[in-house]
């Protein structure tokens, strides 16, 4: 019997068209492609001869357990995350469930463009140095930990790319990073608010730190929090990476 494989594939924001050419030509030549309900949804068009399997949300383990199965029947298969498999994906689950299972079924990590920096290069250039990409979900990280990012993060002048800033149940920690910012960053700092990227309902809304509060935030936006020499310009949000002089004043 044929062995299988398994391709941990990162299918970009949402789009067809910020989709690596690698993850389309993995996703169209493979049996089976499996992952969170949502995700499925967004490539079932583009690749319908496909076989699909799909799970809903907290199911991570079970989903990457039965990839894993599957590819034992000598299938080859896709289990995709949005954005980048390796960044808030399922890279890691799956290579840890194939690790300790003694089929040795190859996993191959495919790479995908991450939604902060699809969302970046709608607003300008705020992500030319250094950055921080921080999630204020506390459902696999403790919130003490969570806030401690923040702060060093902040202390430290880091450009931050918030994930999952806000849900139905959880609304304060938002609240709560913004007043650990204000600590270290000025209220005027640009804040770039990344909504759907990638999807029919993409939009943004450039604002500050003091403000950005008063704005709809949810699991579908991003964050993406200036340094203290990121500027806004004609619309565009740019972090220089010091070479500001060289055009003279801005």
């Amino acid at each position: 019997m044929k062995k299988g494989k398994i391709y941990v594939v990162g299918i970009g924001p949402g789009n067809m068209q910020d989709i690596s050419r690698r993850a389309y030509d993995v996703l169209s030549n493979i049996d089976v492609i499996a992952g969170y309900t949502t995700y499925v949804n967004l490539v079932k068009d583009e690749f319908a001869s496909k076989e699909f399997y799909a799970s809903g949300m907290k199911r991570e383990i079970e989903r990457c357990e039965e990839v894993l199965e599957i590819a034992k029947t000598g299938k080859t298969v896709a289990l995709i995350s949005s954005g980048d498999s390796g960044i808030y994906g399922m890279a890691g689950i799956m290579l840890e469930v194939a690790m300790a299972d003694e089929s040795k079924i190859e996993v191959e990590v495919v790479p995908g463009i991450t939604s902060t920096i699809a969302g970046a290069a709608l607003v300008g250039a705020p992500l030319m140095h250094d950055q921080a990409i921080i999630s204020l979900s506390d459902l696999l990280t403790d919130w003490e930990i969570i806030k401690k990012r923040v702060e060093c993060a902040s202390q430290g002048d880091f450009v931050i790319s918030i994930y999952n800033p806000k849900s139905r149940t959880r609304v304060d920690q938002i609240a709560e990073a913004r007043e650990i910012m204000l600590k270290y960053k000025n209220p005027s700092t640009p804040v770039a608010l990344l909504r759907h990227i990638g999807r029919e309902e993409e939009n943004y809304t450039l604002t500050t730190l003091e403000n950005f509060l008063n704005h709809d935030i949810d699991m579908f936006t991003i964050v993406l929090v200036g340094n203290s020499n990121t500027y806004v310009k004609d619309g565009k949000m740019i972090t220089p990476r010091g070479y500001q002089d060289k055009y003279g004043k801005r």
